[in-house]
């Protein structure tokens, strides 16, 4: 196994986080090769495992965390670390040893650049960025949010280094009167985020003019930072649990049960 550097030959595969066997992702849209090209130029980095026979099997994007979802300074964060665990595809990699090998690799480099520490957000359940995982990894939890109970976890490397902190939610969608009112927040690097803005927003359109789509992009850091909130779905005022997606179905079903109340 080895660790690389995103190159060009990669980068679709990237772009559908290693799933290009999946027609599901490809309803995410393009969104996430949107925001790679945005952010290349801020820090993004992103290294690839590969095993010995050349395929790829996991991979890791990391930003400074001034360009994140979460507040501090002098941090690279983890957007995403993902080794792929399904049968189908190119197959389940996991317990192999590739999530501690991309993650010891991204310290190393953020480490050269400067970096105090690294940050990184987990969720309690087993199914993609635990927090007991990076627990194990030498993180600690330093603040938590979210419907998931999503984690804010860190591991300095300087003394000097400051804790980062969630952004704190500041407001809530607002609602049209008469009409059932969809809010999708769209970050765009993740595919299974942009899945549900996309199916959300296809959605909606079902129903005519007794619904409201508002998309928010919160790649803009002001909107970011204005809201407080990166990627999520309101119907109404009720935020809507999105991890993992909900199906276009129940999306439609939940919007349908609002529109009958009206």
């Amino acid at each position: 196994m080895k660790i690389v550097d995103l190159t060009d030959e990669y980068k679709k595969l990237y772009f559908l986080c290693l799933e290009d066997w999946s027609e599901e992702i490809k309803e995410a849209g393009n969104h996430k090769e949107v925001w790679y090209n945005k952010m290349e130029d801020k820090g993004l980095r992103v290294k690839l495992a590969v095993d010995d026979i050349g395929q790829v099997g996991g991979m890791i994007q990391y930003v400074p965390i001034e360009q994140s979802f979460a507040e501090g300074s002098g941090l690279y964060f983890i957007n995403c670390i993902w080794v792929h665990g399904y049968k189908k595809g190119r197959g389940n990699f996991q317990k192999k040893g590739m999530g501690k090998a991309l993650l010891q690799a991204a310290e190393t480099d953020a480490k050269s650049k400067g970096a105090k520490g690294m940050a990184a957000w987990g969720i309690p359940l087993p199914f993609w960025m635990k927090a007991s995982w990076f627990k194990k990894q030498g993180y600690t939890k330093v603040d938590k949010q979210g419907i998931l109970g999503q984690v804010l976890l860190w591991k300095p490397t300087t003394d000097d280094a400051i804790p980062p902190k969630w952004i704190k939610e500041k407001k809530k969608p607002e609602t049209s009167p008469g009409k059932v009112t969809v809010t999708a927040f769209l970050n765009g690097w993740c595919p299974a985020q942009n899945l549900v803005f996309e199916r959300a927003k296809r959605a909606a359109s079902e129903f005519g003019d007794k619904v409201v789509f508002r998309g928010i992009n919160t790649f803009d850091r002001e909107v970011l930072l204005e809201w407080g909130i990166a990627d999520a779905l309101y119907i109404d005022d009720k935020e809507v649990r999105t991890g993992p997606p909900p199906s276009y179905e129940k999306i439609k079903k939940k919007i349908a049960k609002r529109v009958r109340k009206l």
